[in-house]
């Protein structure tokens, strides 16, 4: 058996761009984080379902743009 050698090199770290910069990244993993703990929280004082869902919702987008603002 003969082992084929890739005539191609990957790519290297610097040659290829982010697809999201590390601040929106973070930004948007601390309010989803956010925004699953206050629809949990919700849903645990017994009211329904979609309004949790609303409630994590509401929360995740409320706290990404002020998120966005304090995380530089």
């Amino acid at each position: 058996m003969t082992q084929r050698q890739n005539s191609q090199h990957a790519p290297a770290a610097s040659d290829s761009e982010a697809f999201l910069s590390l601040h929106t990244a973070v930004v948007l993993l601390t309010a989803l984080v956010l925004g699953l703990i206050i629809g949990g929280l919700t849903a645990l004082t017994g009211v329904h379902p979609a309004t949790a869902v609303i409630a994590g919702l509401t929360a995740a987008g409320a706290s990404a743009a002020a998120l966005r603002t304090l995380i530089k």
